[in-house]
């Protein structure tokens, strides 16, 4: 049974939450066996998976598909999805609507959104309608033109105030999380201290109530855009390069596909199939 936004309240301030992105079933069956507490369907699909450059271009129909296929890996974590741009930022209406195709179409359990105070009000109403809502500060990469790229913020204290009140807000509109994206580990800090709800942070520091990745980052899948703070504990690019050479070069001698292989036969079948295959067969 998936987890319960109650879980993750109730580990405010005590055992890390681990939270990792995924795009596919196949992915979403592996963190989930590994023990992942929230698979998070992200708009960075649109850069990993479909070769965007950002993640504006996504779209609704985009995060309900492959939001449907991760839903159908996991078993006993929470799967989040992200709303893409433009699909609650018009009105309460849209994001209601859009909102429910996810809970609804794909099966996910909660939907992330990204600002502060602009997006109290949606927050609130989709939390009354019953939709879990994980809010999203900091660089928020939605907003990426206004900012300028993806840069470090609240690196004042006026901006830092600003955001550490937008926290609070979305934790009184009904929020059960908070992502802080590329901010001041100080800053974090006192946003995490500063709210009852779990905060998880990215490129924020060690503070916060978990971490999040993108897992093509982790696993040093190749991201063209991974950022200074995302480490790779693995590097299965090279792995697969590798191995994928490796193929190559065996077709090419010859050495793939043998008979053993592609018939899944011991020698003295394979004498056999080869005088007569029709008794093979």
């Amino acid at each position: 049974m998936p987890r319960l936004t109650s879980d993750f309240r109730s580990r405010k301030g005590g055992e890390r939450i681990c939270v990792l992105t995924a795009y596919d079933v196949s992915f979403a069956r592996l963190l989930d066996r590994a023990g992942v507490d929230i698979v998070l369907v992200g708009d960075s699909l649109g850069q990993t998976m479909l070769g965007y450059s950002s993640t504006l271009p996504v779209t609704m129909d985009e995060m309900v598909m492959l939001s449907s296929a991760v839903n159908r890996g996991v078993e006993r974590a929470m799967v989040i999805a992200d709303m893409p741009f433009l699909s609650y930022q018009a009105s309460v209406s849209d994001a209601i609507r859009n909102a429910g195709r996810l809970l609804k179409e794909a099966g996910v359990q909660g939907v992330k959104l990204e600002g502060g105070e602009r997006v109290v009000p949606t927050v609130k109403v989709l939390t009354d309608a019953g939709i879990p809502v994980m809010g999203h500060l900091g660089m928020t990469p939605q907003s990426v033109h206004q900012f300028g790229g993806p840069r470090v913020q609240a690196r004042n204290a006026a901006a830092a105030t600003q955001l550490i009140e937008d926290a609070r807000s979305l934790e009184q509109a009904g929020a059960f999380a908070i992502v802080l994206e590329v901010i001041p580990w100080q800053v974090a800090k006192r946003v995490t201290e500063s709210v009852t709800i779990p905060t998880i942070g990215i490129g924020a520091g060690p503070y916060c109530d978990g971490q999040v990745l993108v897992i093509h980052d982790l696993l040093g899948l190749g991201n063209p855009l991974r950022a200074r703070f995302c480490p790779s504990y693995a590097d299965l690019n090279s792995v697969a390069t590798e191995a994928i050479q490796r193929w190559q070069s065996d077709v090419a001698s010859g050495v793939f596909p043998n008979l053993e292989q592609s018939y899944g036969m011991d020698n003295s079948e394979l004498e056999k199939l080869s005088a007569d295959p029709e008794d093979a067969c």
